[in-house]
Parts: C-alpha cells; structure tokens; sequence
C-alpha cells in the first residue's frame, strides 16, 4: 500500500515521547457528536496527549455492539482538527489499517484478540510495511508471553519503528476481583525484556469497574509505567458499551489529579548513598537464599533416592498441599501475600520435582 502522509506529524512524535502519555477517550464511537463532545471535553482537561474511540469492537458474542466500523472515522478526523488532539483507534485486520491511515488515524493499537492470533497479527503487520506510524500491541487475552513478544516481533519486522506495549490484564480462572487480572509480573518481564519500549497500563480493562480504577493507576505510575490509556465518556452509565468502566472527562482529571507522581531517579547523594547500603543488604540476602535452595535440592535428590528404591511415584499430592498450607500461613504472618507464596513455592516444587526425575531416570 501506499505512505500515508501523515498530519500533524510534530504533535504526533511530542505525544508519543511524552512522560507520562495520558490516552483517553470513549470504548466505542457512538455518534458524531457523542465523540466530539467527549473530545473538547478531554482536550479542556489539560491533561490528556492522545484521544482513543473503538471504531471496530470484536465481542464474544454476535448481536453484540460490534462498533459503528469505517464511518465513525471522519468524526476521529474532525475531533482531531478542532482540539489538536492525536488520534489512536485498534485495528485487528488489513483492511481496517488502510482505512484508519485514509482517515488520517495518528497512532494504532493491536488489540488482545488479535494478539493471540498470530496469523491476524501478521495481517496487520503486512498492511503496515512502508507506513511511518507508531503502533502499540495489548497484551494477549491468555497469560502467554511468548505470544505477546511474538506479535512485537511481526511488527518490527514490517519495518515499524515505534512500537509500545499496553498491559490490559489477562483472562484467568478464578479471578473475581478483576475483569481481567493485572498479573504484574508479566508485564514486568515484558518492560525488562524491552526497556526501549513505552510502557502503557490500561485499568479500565483491568479493573471492568471505575471505583477502583484509581488503585491500578496509581500502582502502574508507582511501578514505572510510561502511562494510562483511560476510558472516557460524556456520559458512562449510558455507554454503548462497557458502561461501568467509563468515566467523564472531569472526574479523569480528578483522578489524574490525585495521582502520585513518581520519578525514577534524584540527584541527591543523600539518596543514593542510602539505597546503595539497603542494595547491599539485600544482595547478601539474596546470596543466603540461593544458598538455602540449593541445599533445599540436596535433600530433594537424597528423597528422589529413597522414592526410588522403593519404586515410589514423584508427585506426592497430600505432601505438597500440607507445604503451601503452611507457608501461607507463615508466610501471611510476616507480611507475604498468598499469592506470592503460591507463585515461589510452584516454581520451587517444579525444580524439585526436575531434580528427583533426574534421580529416578539414572541408571
């Protein structure tokens, strides 16, 4: 396809270096002037770099609002011309990027559905090669990062040279605090694996509810976040779709407001000769945890042994749940939460587990 000359290209680039970029805007296009108004509205804020609208909503189920599809893309346009905002919509097929770049669209997202499916990706990623556009690519529904990298990979192959992560949170069995669950630590791997990359957390996703919308922001801005991609609608409860995660424009910026703001770094000496003494402290504890898993293993492999000569299966699972019985327990006591105890002490297991395999399968 054809280089889309992009507009307003200077305002574009000073929004995507942008620390932090504030993206809002409505879940769905619903009207012209349901998007104008929303746009003035978060223009006036003062605090919002980049307006969002879906144009293409893919629902779990047909008959659903689906998005009002390629029309809705002039008012984008037009919202664009009369605040200066940039615009930034999601695509998932060939035919949707050359409609959004016609449309003068300024920054595109890759949503969840379509990062699962790598053939869909590499569908966008085709109809994006020779196209100067910055692209960001959501997390996958599933807690997969491999796919989530992989999709990185196809765009960047395609030649794009701007490409940011959202972290939506992940479909989980057993969540019912969230719509979809933060999991942070995988977006922490994925932001140390591409630390070039901005970094954007989208709560309303994550939380499916505004009352706590303001939680997650503020502990993705406390974790380094590069920003928030926010919903924002003139009118939530009467959203079109995802009515309960939307908020108006005033009350985005009432958020914003109360946001701490954190830096990553100071030049006080002060400072750094303080954490550098607390750094070491922590490496000589960390030297004592490895040296206590490693003789954690020992006995493992001397169990593997007996288990062994009495031809006694690995997995033993009254044993396991008596230990992380016990170390919730113990480990709650002392301010560790259960759902990290539950992650070290699998990772834990499964090494344990790969150290009495290697035992039984000796000779």
């Amino acid at each position: 396809m054809q280089t889309t000359e992009r507009v307003s290209g200077e305002s574009v680039q000073a929004a995507w270096n942008k620390r932090p970029l504030i993206i809002s805007g409505p879940c769905s296009a619903e009207t012209e002037e349901q998007v104008l108004a929303t746009a003035q509205r978060l223009a006036a804020t003062g605090k919002v770099d980049m307006l969002r609208a879906g144009i293409w909503k893919p629902r779990t189920k047909p008959g659903m609002f689906e998005g009002v599809g390629a029309k809705g893309l002039p008012w984008l346009q037009q919202a664009k011309k009369i605040t200066g905002l940039p615009t930034t919509v999601e695509v998932a097929t060939g035919k949707q990027v050359q409609d959004a770049l016609t449309f003068d669209v300024d920054v595109l997202w890759i949503g969840a559905r379509t990062t699962v499916n790598p053939f869909s990706v590499q569908e966008v990623a085709d109809a994006l090669r020779g196209v100067d556009v910055p692209v960001l690519i959501k997390n996958p529904i599933n807690p997969d990062l491999e796919l989530w990298g992989g999709a990185v990979e196809r765009v960047a192959r395609a030649g794009v040279k701007q490409i940011g992560l959202i972290h939506r949170g992940f479909s989980s069995y057993g969540n019912t605090e969230y719509r979809n669950a933060p999991m942070w630590h995988l977006a922490i791997e994925m932001k140390l694996k591409y630390p070039n990359m901005p970094v954007i957390n989208d709560p309303s996703h994550i939380c499916g509810r505004r009352d706590i919308l303001l939680e997650i922001m503020q502990k993705a801005i406390d974790l380094d976040y590069d920003g928030l991609m926010v919903e924002s609608h003139i009118d939530p409860d009467n959203a079109w779709s995802d009515a309960k995660q939307q908020v108006t424009p005033e009350r985005l910026k009432e958020m914003l407001d109360s946001i701490i703001w954190r830096k990553e770094d100071v030049s006080s000496p002060e400072y750094h000769a303080a954490l550098e003494k607390l750094r070491q402290q922590i490496n000589q504890l960390d030297d004592e945890l490895m040296q206590v898993l490693g003789q954690r293993m020992k006995i493992a492999e001397q169990i593997g042994k007996y288990k062994k000569e009495n031809n006694i299966t690995i997995l033993q699972t009254n044993r396991w749940n008596e230990i992380i019985e016990r170390a919730t327990t113990k480990g709650e006591k002392i301010g560790l939460s259960k759902e990290f105890i539950t992650r070290y002490f699998d990772a834990v297991h499964m090494e344990s587990i790969n150290h009495q395999k290697k035992i039984l399968d000796s000779e």
